[in-house]
């Protein structure tokens, strides 16, 4: 069940329009633009629930899932010190903004692969904050993010272009070398 909060109607106003091209990278970067805008909105004012972290794990919540335009809107809470392992976007492109706080996002290059096993490269580490924006495009979507602060939460939209409700996680192996695995994902109460 998607969350109620003020001012939806003008977030998912700016993602239709946003989504409504046939390019990845034109959407993503259209979508980075609209997401930038609404952080600065102050009309728009995200549920109580997305600032309520978890102890033992961050939690994903759905704003909103459009099946006409095939996207999904998620809001993630990170406790201090929060992440995920090495992941992919089971092939969906996606876009990242930090809404409160600040996160961390290490990105993977993939080398070569082998049934089960990838052997992925570090390439590059952002630390960012809020109003910053940041997208995922197949192959390009193997990272990590995380909220590298020890004391505050961090709270990041994202935006799939369908429903994120799998991926592969990557756990290591040695070296570059990691062990694909499935991992079903679930949405946390509001």
């Amino acid at each position: 069940m998607s969350l109620e909060f003020q001012g939806k109607s003008i977030m998912l106003d700016k993602v239709d329009r946003a989504v409504r091209g046939d390019c990845p990278k034109a959407i993503t970067d259209c979508l980075r633009d609209a997401l930038c805008e609404m952080i600065n909105d102050e009309r728009i004012a995200l549920p109580a629930c997305v600032f309520e972290d978890h102890p033992h794990h961050y939690c994903r919540r759905l704003i909103h899932q459009n099946h006409q335009h095939g996207y999904s809107i998620l809001a993630m809470t990170w406790g201090p010190g929060q992440g995920t392992p090495i992941h992919d976007h089971a092939g969906m492109w996606c876009v990242e903004a930090v809404w409160q706080g600040q996160i961390e996002v290490v990105q993977y290059e993939l080398m070569e692969s082998t049934e089960d096993r990838y052997r992925l490269e570090q390439r590059t580490v952002m630390r960012t904050g809020v109003g910053s924006a940041g997208s995922l495009i197949p192959p390009h979507e193997y990272h990590t993010i995380a909220n590298p602060d020890q004391q505050q939460l961090a709270v990041t939209i994202h935006i799939y272009a369908g429903e994120m409700d799998h991926c592969s996680v990557f756990a290591p192996e040695g070296g570059d070398w990691y062990r694909r695995q499935n991992r079903r994902l679930s949405l946390d109460a509001a």
